[in-house]
Formats: structure tokens, sequence, C-alpha cells
């Protein structure tokens, strides 16, 4: 492994680990859609940036892309508040507008130039090593490396600094403006340090590659866990673990380096999304199978305690008045008798003191109108899930 291939690598990690601290809060907030917004409409500050110094690698083009960041997020909330559109209405009318401005500049006046829509939308980080940072003669290694480190730091410094403030804002805003605590200055320094970030990574990685490693980690993460410190970690390791696989798969197979992470980010995320303990959708079906099983046992339970009749009790009533099919009719026979809800004898089906107990709670949960409080019985009574 070359040293070209270690710079590479760890740009683009130092650019995951960037991106997640801010995608987290992002994705908290539902706001993924304004990273899309922001990593376009900062061109204009770019190009406006250059203009004025004439140099890509100036300081002032990434305030001034970050000030267009932040006038992109102003202008969507002034659209939303007006009433008339929503929040993804808003975007979809800002952020074009200030791409296509944009693009116009760069096709008048700087067709000479890389800022070209190629290398904005996409970026090459294959490029990344040859741009030098020289200081008195000596080779410190890529800009790129350079800038996103310092940006990082910068970002980690506030993170730790504005922790608590952001995690209030971010959840409950009433709160955090009881305390004494602005959640307007932290949702716009939040965009701020987004803008910021974008900007930084722009020329290395594109404004696909900016996305997707802002919002794919985070959103991962969330699928895995409510605890936000773990949800920031787990972001910055799905971000980190994309990018080197994501180089690596594009080395093997001489294919995009930011079309494959963007790639390994996707497929990491499916299966997250798939197997994921609490909130994965196979987790999701199962709770959702298990759930109509208890709801048809307690209907099942309820029916027993209101019928004395023997008819009433016997086990093929549930298939010919209940109106249920034998399989159904089996798994609630069997999760009723491994919780030792019912007995069955001569295939008159009777509640024993336990199902009588949970029935007579259940009925007086659902007379008061706390169903929600139905889940917590049936922890104390189930030993087995449907």
């Amino acid at each position: 492994m070359n040293s070209a291939q270690i710079e590479i690598q760890l740009i683009a990690s130092l650019v995951a680990i960037a991106c997640a601290i801010p995608g987290t809060f992002l994705v908290l907030r539902k706001m993924a859609l304004i990273t899309d917004a922001i990593s376009h409409s900062i061109l204009p500050g770019i190009v406006i940036g250059f203009f004025i110094t004439h140099d890509l690698s100036s300081p002032l083009l990434i305030l001034l892309a970050a000030a267009s960041g932040v006038i992109t997020v102003i202008l969507v909330e002034f659209i939303q508040k007006t009433g008339l559109v929503k929040e993804d209405t808003a975007i979809g009318l800002v952020f074009p507008a200030l791409f296509s401005i944009g693009i116009i500049l760069i096709a008048q006046n700087a067709n000479d130039v890389h800022l070209d829509v190629d290398a904005v939308l996409l970026g090459e980080l294959a490029f990344a090593p040859f741009d030098r940072l020289i200081l008195g003669g000596i080779d410190v290694g890529p800009k790129s490396l350079w800038i996103i480190g310092i940006i990082l730091c910068f970002s980690i410094g506030l993170l730790i600094a504005f922790f608590k403030e952001l995690k209030v804002s971010t959840f409950d805003v009433g709160l955090a403006s009881s305390m004494g605590l602005s959640p307007v200055l932290m949702h716009y320094g939040l965009m701020t340090m987004s803008s910021i970030t974008t900007v930084g990574a722009f020329d290395a990685v594109g404004a696909i590659l900016v996305i997707a490693l802002m919002i794919a980690p985070a959103a991962t993460a969330y699928l895995l866990t409510n605890d936000l410190k773990k949800m920031l970690l787990l972001s910055v390791l799905f971000g980190v673990c994309s990018a080197i696989l994501g180089y690596w798969f594009a080395h093997i197979l001489d294919l995009s380096i930011s079309g494959s992470m963007t790639t390994v980010l996707g497929f990491i995320f499916l299966m997250v999304y798939l197997f994921a303990p609490n909130k994965g959708l196979f987790s999701v079906l199962y709770r959702q199978r298990q759930q109509r099983i208890e709801v048809s046992l307690l209907t099942f339970l309820l029916h027993l305690g209101n019928h004395i009749e023997e008819e009433e009790r016997h086990v093929k009533h549930l298939n010919e008045h209940i109106n249920w099919q034998k399989v159904r009719s089996k798994l609630v026979l069997n999760l009723a008798l491994n919780n030792n809800m019912i007995t069955i004898e001569n295939n008159i089906v009777s509640l024993t003191k336990k199902g009588e107990s949970f029935t007579t709670e259940a009925i007086d949960y659902i007379v008061n109108n706390k169903n929600a409080e139905i889940e917590n019985m049936k922890d104390r009574f189930f030993l087995f899930r449907g």
C-alpha cells in the first residue's frame, strides 16, 4: 500500500468523521434533506469567493460558502413560516435557485477553471493526494487532509463545549428555552457547522458523497440505539468503515471511489434496516405478528370469561364461531397453554386462576382506557410471547 492510498483513505475517514457529527443532529432534528440543499446551494459562495481571491484554497471560499449555506437555511425557514408551503417544498424552491445561480456564474466567468459541474457534483478522491500543501518549501501533505482535519478539530471542540445545549435543543425546544438556552442560536450554529464541513469536503469528495456521509451513517446508527453518545460513535464507525471498504472495493474493481463508498454506505444501511434488533424491518414484522396473536389470545380469554356454556368453550368453537383459521387457532391455544392461562379437558377449554386474573386485569385496563398499559401487563403475565 503506497502513500497515496494511505492518504486517500485518511482523507475519506476524516471526512466521514467530520460529517457524522453534524449529520447525527440533522437526522434527529428531521432535517436530513437540508444537507442536500446546503451541499448544492453553497456553490454561489464558492464561485464568488474564487472571483475575489482567484485561489481555490483560500479560506475566504469556506467562509463565503458557509454563509451561502446559512442563507439557504434562512430562506427555507422564511418561506416555510409563511404557512403557504411545507419545508420540503421550500427546500425544493431554494436550493435549485441558488445552485443555478452558481452554475450560471461558472458558465459565464469561469469556464477555464476546474470549477465545472462534474467536479462539484462528484469530486474525485483519487486526485486529492496530488494537491499538496507546501510550507517553507516543505511538503506537509495533501491540502484536503489539512482542511478537513482543522474543520474536524473545530467541530469536535464545539461538540464537547455545547453537547448539553445541542442535546436539549434537539429533543425539547421548550425545555431548552426554559433553561435559558437559545434554540435559535443552536440551530444556526449547527447549520453553519454543517455548511463549513460540507465546503471542506467539497473539493475532495464532491456533493454526492458529502450528503451520503452526512446522513447514511447517522440514519443507520439511529436504527440501532436511542442513546445520543452511542449514536454519534456508531455514526463515526459506520462512516469510517464505509470509507475504507469503499476505497478497496473501488481499487479492486477499478470503480469510482466516491461511488463505491456511497454504495457501501447504502449496503450497510440496508442490512441494518432489515436486521436491526428493535427497529429492523424483520423485527418490526415479527412484533406485529406477535401482537396480532396476543390480541387474539386476549379476545379468546375474554370470550371464555364471558361464557360458561361448554359449547361456547369447545376447541372447535375457535374455527366455527370466532371464525379463525386452524393455524391461528393452534397458535392461540398453544400460547395460552404455554403461559398456563387455560386447561383443556375433553376439548373443553377452561380458564386457570392465572387466566382469570389476566382477563380481569385486562378488562379493567380497557374499561379505564389504559390500553397502553396492557403491554406492561403482558410482560408480567407472559413467560412465552407469540
